[in-house]
């Protein structure tokens, strides 16, 4: 049988499922017989470990172990792990190389992964997960929006019946996205979609830690160690919260008493962050509250009481969360893997259960050039040209002509830009890459140069640069091979 697999590659957990014989998207449980495993990596007796031992360690002694590195992914940071030193990328992978492991013992071999990915993840986080499920041993054709996936699960589940305007809010370990769909059966038209890179279940713990360490200074006069409360610890706590309106952490033979109020008041200014970003994703979608079907929840932050409140007020109505929010991600990534498949080695049933699924997503970020722009104030100066905007339907390719500035010009500089707004400023954009396309010489000022944005449906950048009276072509992809972050390699670890 050929598997094709989901990945919910989380900060803080992370989730597979497939879709079994009966056309069914299921989790896959690790060999722990859980259905979440933590996104976790640590050194113990001289050996990399992957899983709860990895997270328990963590919680002890983060001097050897590393967590939450998800959130770096794409950047040049790097998480020690004892001596050693190890990027987001490497760290990401040894992750899913356990979830590979632990899915080829219970079904066999993969054919092919779908990783999941938060809506606001920049080029190089993108790129870098996919390189991390590459160096996993993974075949990673497609990645797709957390939301989305989620939105793909419920539309499923619905058997159909799924008619409106939708909102998907998804609070996990350590982000938040929020998407407005459309849905009309299982066809799924994304309008609008949002996110905040840190912010989600690991900042609430450690706003709990802080609480903790404060009531136990005053009542003991003596400062707390992650020793005596660790980050793990605070999570227990936070989940005791969203059940009761009090708990006790127990500290040595000291007791500290938690109430709900306190709890809420600590996060209450990552709570305004939440409740902001869904109020600006429903004015990109421009839609009210009262234009919404129902809001659906994945993520398990999202069992927070205070998050449920932040939710019905922005949105006027409570929210759904029917299935499982730790799982409902991953059952929308097996979905898609098996979706994205040529379908040639899926079963009669498996095909049925893909058959009605219709798929769009939008851009969620704005890309742009540098060149020179002209006012009667201030003259000639740099701008920022938007070529492909935010919102817009993917895949999809946009060209705009820009001039050459000077006579005798021989070198034109071609910049791409990243922005999450349109922003024209050259001081507020994001540089994804620069290079030098040589021109020919001697010609006057004003030779038309077309420049091709393209942009795939894994949300990836291709573009081009052409001189039109000349022919002289420069493109680049954004891919892990123009990347210059630093590679190593985690060469083994031990599965849990």
């Amino acid at each position: 049988m050929t598997n094709y697999i989901g990945i919910d590659l989380g900060t803080t957990f992370s989730a597979v499922s497939f879709i079994d014989e009966s056309g069914r998207p299921k989790i896959l449980n690790n060999d722990r017989g859980t259905n979440i495993t933590p996104s976790v990596v640590a050194s113990i007796k001289g050996e990399i470990v992957v899983g709860e031992r990895a997270r328990r360690q963590w919680g002890n002694d983060e001097n050897n172990a590393a967590a939450r590195f998800k959130r770096d992914m794409g950047t040049k940071k790097n998480h020690m792990i004892g001596d050693q030193k190890f990027s987001p990328t490497e760290l990401s992978a040894a992750v899913l190389k356990k979830i590979k492991s632990d899915v080829e013992n219970q079904v066999g071999a993969i054919s092919e992964a779908v990783i999941t990915i938060p809506a606001n993840f920049s080029q190089e986080a993108r790129d870098s997960t996919m390189e991390a499920g590459r160096r996993a041993g993974l075949q990673v054709k497609y990645i797709i929006n957390e939301p989305t996936a989620a939105a793909l699960y419920y539309a499923y589940q619905s058997g159909g019946e799924l008619s409106g305007t939708y909102v998907v809010f998804d609070l996990g370990g350590g982000t938040f996205d929020v998407s407005v769909i459309k849905v009309q059966g299982q066809d799924i038209d994304v309008v609008a979609s949002n996110g905040v890179n840190k912010l989600g279940g690991d900042d609430f713990d450690r706003c709990l830690w802080n609480i903790v360490a404060e009531k136990y200074k005053l009542e003991t006069g003596n400062e707390l160690t992650k020793d005596d409360f660790s980050i793990n610890d605070a999570e227990e706590e936070k989940k005791s919260l969203s059940g009761r309106k009090r708990t006790t952490a127990e500290i040595d033979r000291d007791l500290i008493d938690l109430t709900r109020l306190e709890f809420e008041e600590s996060i209450s200014s990552l709570i305004a962050q939440i409740e902001m970003m869904c109020e600006t994703t429903l004015e990109e979608a421009n839609i009210t509250p009262e234009d919404i079907t129902s809001v659906f929840l994945a993520g398990g932050s999202t069992r927070i009481p205070s998050v449920i409140d932040c939710a019905k007020k922005v949105f006027k109505q409570d929210p759904i969360s029917s299935v499982n929010v730790d799982e409902v991600v991953a059952l929308g990534a097996g979905l898609y893997a098996a979706y994205k498949s040529d379908g040639a080695n899926l079963s009669k049933l498996q095909k049925k259960s893909i058959s009605k699924i219709s798929l769009s997503e939008v851009t969620n970020e704005c890309f742009g050039t540098i060149s020179i722009g002209s006012s009667e104030a201030r003259g000639q100066e740099l701008q920022n040209s938007i070529i492909i905007h935010k919102g817009e339907k993917i895949p999809c390719s946009v060209t705009e002509t820009f001039y050459t500035n000077v006579d005798g010009q021989e070198v034109i500089e071609c910049t791409i830009t990243e922005s999450k707004s349109p922003e024209t400023n050259p001081n507020f954009v994001k540089v994804i890459h620069k290079m030098e396309m040589k021109i020919p010489a001697g010609r006057p000022a004003g030779q038309p140069v077309n420049v091709t944005y393209s942009y795939d449906e894994n949300q990836t950048m291709h573009t081009l640069f052409k001189d039109e009276v000349s022919g002289e072509e420069l493109s680049w992809s954004f891919s892990r091979a123009n990347s210059d972050t630093e590679q190593s390699e985690i060469s083994k670890f031990l599965v849990d």
